[in-house]
């Protein structure tokens, strides 16, 4: 398989207060590209675009190509299943949702400390591989969001699992929250291929600050910004797949053209990224993803993501010369929508599965200082 893999988790919608409204023609003419240009890795999971995902994933693609054309994955998350029926319940209706009659690859979903006893409690790994021996499943590993120790004591208490899916950019390859690098190593130790996923962050390394930006155009002109940042995971050694949550055409005609003649980034090139990540780490107030876990749970609908992406971008401009920005206006009328950040009670939720373990709560106090509600 070619190195590029299509993040099913951030597709078009018509509504885009709706994450679940998904533009299906829209993904159908992405789907086709990706298609024609050889790349046949898609990944999907229960609860993405608003629990739409899957359900698109049978109007896309199952319903409209062989399925030996394809290579297809998803995953069973911890907090939607409470007993050992309650795994098959998930993974049927999987299946039903997609079409796909089996699944080429099979995770246990975003493992960290706080949701790794409950996977050990109802012997989901035993239940992976049982999933395997009867032909619904051909390769099982899982995804994971904590420390490379955590993940090492897995591996080692799991040889069977086949594979690692990590969180790895040139932003976070040394980052003491993230620890992509030592995971990346964790998992290289243990003789494990990696999957990539959050390769540009959420769209982070896609809009770098302009003195990053310059530096990557002096080196290549003729690429993008992103695809340096898929560059950088796809050329990692043992890494067998890069995703990419694509959200319209221009993505998928990048990243597609990045990955058709992959070329390895050179030493240099690396360097370059790291100088880059200097730069970004210095300028970015919350270094959100834009995965939206938090959103599913909260009680009070608050939009975080939007609210954080809103903020970044305040943040990196001269306020105290303009004194205000078009995101005022924004941030009220996403109000009109949403929760203020001023609506959250600190109920916790949204940092129980924040895979990037932020702080929101202490966040959403200083978005609500910002823009006064």
């Amino acid at each position: 398989m070619k190195k590029l893999g299509f993040g099913l988790m951030r597709m078009p919608t018509v509504d885009k207060a709706d994450a679940a409204d998904v533009d299906v023609e829209r993904v159908k003419k992405m789907v086709d590209l990706f298609m024609d240009r050889g790349f046949t890795y898609f990944d999907t999971a229960w609860m993405y675009n608003g629990f739409a995902s899957e359900s698109v994933v049978k109007q896309v693609l199952t319903e409209r190509y062989p399925r030996e054309s394809f290579t297809l994955a998803t995953k069973l998350h911890a907090g939607f299943f409470n007993s050992l029926e309650e795994r098959d319940t998930v993974f049927n209706a999987q299946l039903e949702k997609t079409g796909a009659g089996y699944f080429d690859y099979y995770l246990l979903h975003g493992i960290e400390a706080a949701m790794y006893p409950k996977y050990e409690k109802f012997d989901c790994f035993r239940w992976l591989e049982e999933k395997k021996e009867k032909g619904l499943v051909r390769h099982i590993g899982f995804s994971f969001h904590d420390t490379p120790q955590l993940l090492d004591e897995i591996l080692t208490r799991h040889p069977e699992m086949e594979f690692v899916q990590l969180q790895i950019n040139y932003l976070d390859w040394e980052s003491p929250w993230i620890h992509s690098r030592e995971c990346y190593e964790t998992a290289r130790k243990h003789n494990k291929p990696v999957i990539v996923m959050e390769p540009v962050k959420g769209g982070t390394l896609a809009r770098v600050p302009k003195e990053a930006e310059e530096l990557f155009a002096a080196c290549d002109p003729a690429r993008s910004v992103s695809s340096w940042a898929i560059r950088f995971a796809a050329s990692l050694p043992g890494v067998m797949m890069v995703l990419s949550g694509m959200s319209d055409m221009a993505q998928v005609e990048d990243n597609t053209g990045c990955m058709e003649d992959f070329r390895p980034l050179t030493e240099e090139e690396k360097a370059l990224c790291g100088k880059a990540a200097e730069i970004i780490n210095s300028q970015v107030a919350v270094p959100c993803t834009g995965c939206s876990y938090c959103t599913e749970g909260c009680p009070r609908k608050i939009a975080i993501p939007q609210y954080f992406s809103l903020y970044n971008e305040d943040m990196r401009e001269r306020l105290e010369e303009k004194g205000w920005t078009v995101n005022f206006t924004n941030y009220e009328i996403l109000n009109t929508r949403f929760g203020k950040a001023s609506d959250c009670i600190g109920c916790g939720r949204c940092e129980g599965v924040c895979p990037q373990h932020l702080p929101i709560i202490e966040n959403l106090k200083k978005i609500a200082a910002h823009y006064g509600r």
